[in-house]
């Protein structure tokens, strides 16, 4: 697995030497734009519109616009310095709290923690030193010069870092609109919906769940790459266009109630007879 940071962590006075491993991939087909005439993939150049000229890597400063048409010029030494100053601070673990108490909207990344040299033990005594406490450890670190806030826990026998938003990157859900402020349902309506949530509650089995549009991307390119004969799949059944609450919950729960096994049709007494 490839190691895309390496640093440590410290908590108090313990020192754990750590490397960070993405957890997750990105598995979204990437399509490129061609030429419509002569299939050439297009190239995308960096141009300077008043001078109307091909602008080079060189050529190009990094900069803040505060205001409309107004930058601030970031050197590169400034942010040089500014970035090694703080990667000093590696993986500093600030508080200790319970992840039940962390909503999901926080989290960002995952990234797999592995101990560095000679950081076995310091590894294997964080690990269970949260297990034990059943808390998790917040902690600050840079990376890809941005300092993120980030949560460490245990996740199948090895250490997790989940980096997580500051509070001022959540849009405040007040903001969203036409959110009703009231609950304008009726107790059978509510019953109805609960036991609808009933009978679709099940353990999570993360398996069973696949991207299917990429499925079928996938099957597409095969058809047209191999010269196949492409077959547009069935569509499913549309849902009926309920529009009365309670008749689609009911209709819901008609839908999703477990199939009874076909009943034994029983011999009549001539038939039972006769096979005798």
């Amino acid at each position: 697995m490839h190691t895309i940071w390496k640093g440590s962590i410290s908590f108090g006075l313990v020192n754990i030497p750590i490397k960070l491993h993405a957890a997750t991939e990105d598995k979204d087909i990437k399509l490129r734009n061609l030429h419509k005439e002569c299939h050439s993939p297009i190239k995308y150049e960096k141009v300077c519109p008043v001078c109307d000229v091909e602008i080079q890597t060189t050529d190009i400063v990094k900069a803040y616009e505060y205001t409309k048409g107004k930058f601030v010029i970031l050197d590169e030494e400034d942010l040089a310095k500014l970035k090694k100053e703080n990667e000093e601070k590696a993986v500093e673990i600030i508080d200790f709290v319970k992840i039940e108490q962390i909503d999901p909207i926080y989290y960002d990344r995952t990234y797999y923690m592995s101990p560095g040299d000679s950081g076995g033990k310091a590894y294997s005594l964080l690990r269970k030193a949260l297990e034990e406490s059943e808390k998790v450890g917040l902690a600050k670190i840079i990376i890809r010069s941005k300092e993120q806030l980030a949560v460490l826990r245990v996740y199948e026998n090895t250490l997790v870092m989940e980096t997580i938003h500051y509070p001022d990157e959540v849009r405040h859900s007040g903001d969203v609109p036409n959110v009703p402020a009231d609950d304008k349902v009726t107790k059978k309506e509510l019953d109805t919906a609960i036991l609808l949530i009933d009978q679709l509650t099940t353990e999570f089995e993360p398996e069973k769940y696949t991207d299917e549009y990429r499925t079928a991307l996938l099957e597409l390119i095969e058809s047209k790459r191999t010269g196949q004969e492409i077959v547009t799949p069935v569509d499913k059944a549309q849902t009926s266009n309920v529009t009365d609450l309670m008749a689609a919950l009911q209709a819901s729960i008609d839908k999703t109630k477990p199939k009874k096994p076909a009943a034994r049709k029983k011999k009549t007494p001539a038939k039972a007879k006769k096979e005798a």
